[in-house]
């Protein structure tokens, strides 16, 4: 495993970090809590250090696996966490105002509603799961997030970026009030590159990129044959040629599945020339189709 500096927080990371939305269950299934906990258990002992998790993943249950692991193991294990959008909105939506999302006695009580599940002195990331540009200038996110960290209770601060929309988050790094950002990046979807990279180079604010296996279809873990057990997520996008009515379906990205390697290589080829950005994907992937990466909740 290789480790970099995580921007200006001088977390010192492992490049595969482990995405927790899937072991919190409720959208993704088929797995037991005993298998994820292996999974993390797994991750750690092959190197990874850093987890992402979020107090929406299967309401909080992802955390508390989180925790458990963090606390079974003797290594130091950074772990990343988000306070979902009150409106329960993902993505964030035009026009809604923060007090709608991210009021501060909001993003104060979710924090520490993680801190419990996770049961750690501080989290290392908090992150707000949603980000729209119109809420810069208010005072209730920045508020809160000099008061955690003040507190000792949060180390580094960040948002997730809306899917596809890495522009909108140009003025907030440009800032420098935050450490942290998150956005998707794979061989669908590399925008980032044009603005947002090279910002949060001169910044020196850290990336997690989001998906960049893109769930699990560039793995080749699932073909367009693949079938889901009812309320996952994936079987309401990932659908069969004769059922998705002319539509995009899951086969369109599944072809490209052989291209994973490229995706994967051209994402650390990019990262390489930077301090502080960091490739985040599920080691756990490639085994199970069961990914642990996001795009419902960003």
């Amino acid at each position: 495993m290789k480790y970099r500096t995580l921007g200006k927080t001088g977390f010192s990371v492992s490049e595969v970090g482990f995405g927790a939305w899937g072991i919190g269950g409720a959208l993704w299934q088929g797995s037991s809590d005993d298998e994820s906990v292996r999974a993390l258990h797994r991750a750690i002992d092959l190197g990874v250090n850093f987890i992402d998790t979020a107090l929406a993943y299967g309401d909080g249950h992802s955390e508390k696996l989180v925790g458990r692991a963090v606390r079974e193991s003797k290594k130091r294990i950074f772990v990343a966490t988000k306070v979902p959008p009150m409106n329960q909105l993902w993505p964030a939506q035009p026009g809604i105002g923060i007090d709608k999302v991210f009021p501060y006695d909001y993003i104060m009580r979710s924090t520490e509603t993680s801190l419990a599940h996770l049961k750690v002195d501080a989290i290392d990331l908090q992150q707000l799961h949603v980000w729209n540009p119109e809420w810069f200038h208010r005072d209730e996110w920045r508020r809160a997030f000099e008061e955690l960290k003040g507190s000792g209770k949060v180390r580094a601060l960040g948002v997730s970026i809306n899917d596809h929309q890495p522009d909108s988050a140009l003025e907030l790094v440009a800032s420098g009030m935050i450490d942290c950002v998150q956005v998707i990046y794979n061989i669908f979807d590399q925008t980032p590159e044009k603005n947002l990279f090279p910002l949060t180079q001169k910044m020196n604010v850290g990336v997690l990129a989001r998906v960049p296996f893109d769930e699990g279809s560039l793995t080749g873990a699932i073909n367009e044959h693949s079938t889901f057990q009812p309320g996952d997520f994936r079987g309401l996008f990932r659908r069969r040629p004769e059922e998705a009515g002319g539509g995009a379906h899951f086969g369109d990205r599944t072809r490209s599945r052989h291209h994973a390697r490229f995706a994967g290589g051209d994402c650390f080829a990019f990262h390489h020339q930077s301090s502080g950005c960091y490739i985040h994907d599920s080691g756990h992937a490639n085994r199970s189709q069961r990914g642990t990466e996001r795009r419902r909740f960003g």
